[in-house]
């Protein structure tokens, strides 16, 4: 697996301060898409043993919330071996942590991967320039979802997703009282 960046300290991919793994490789190709630099498959870095430990070191700090598989498509048949291997050791080791996975993929095509297992939130569908809202929580536009993966697998019908919140935070007056979850704040 190739892979462009290890953001550190990043809000903006999940709840909290969070590590990012930005991996190269995509085959959806959005209009507009954020990062197109990580589409060539061949591009970028080789993900190796410093690049694992360097995302472990960031995961050891108390602060960092979790880890964020984005790119590029995480889920791209090159990256799924890679991926599923360090979101599983990260699980095992950071049990209180918490995995995102963005992909261009849709929830009903992927919910039976192996990786699943061990992502908490998944942000599913490819980027659409027509429902883009700059305004929405975790996601460029409203034909995506943000799915909570372990309540979803474990429902009745895990190929429907259950959310993991709203599309946009409720201002503070107005929110619900502590559900156990994040609060969803953008």
């Amino acid at each position: 697996m190739r892979y462009h960046d290890i953001t550190r300290d990043d809000m903006r991919n999940g709840d909290g301060l969070r590590v990012v793994l930005w991996v190269s490789g995509c085959d959806h190709h959005c209009l507009n898409c954020h990062n197109p630099i990580t589409w060539d498959l061949e591009d970028g870095l080789l993900f190796d043993d410093a690049a694992r430990d360097e995302i472990f070191a960031q995961l050891e700090k108390d602060y960092i919330a979790g880890l964020t598989f984005s790119g590029g498509d995480p889920l791209h048949p090159a990256n799924q071996s890679a991926v599923y291997r360090i979101a599983k050791e990260g699980k095992e080791r950071y049990p209180d942590k918490t995995i995102w996975l963005y992909t261009g993929a849709i929830w009903e095509e992927i919910w039976q991967l192996p990786v699943m297992r061990y992502v908490d939130v998944c942000v599913d569908g490819e980027f659409d320039e027509k429902k883009k809202d700059v305004k929405l929580l975790w996601k460029g536009s409203q034909n995506q979802r943000v799915i909570d993966v372990p309540a979803t697998l474990q429902s009745k019908n895990p190929k429907k997703p259950v959310l993991y919140c709203e599309d946009y935070a409720a201002d503070f007056d107005e929110r619900p009282a502590d559900t156990g979850r994040a609060p969803c704040e953008g």
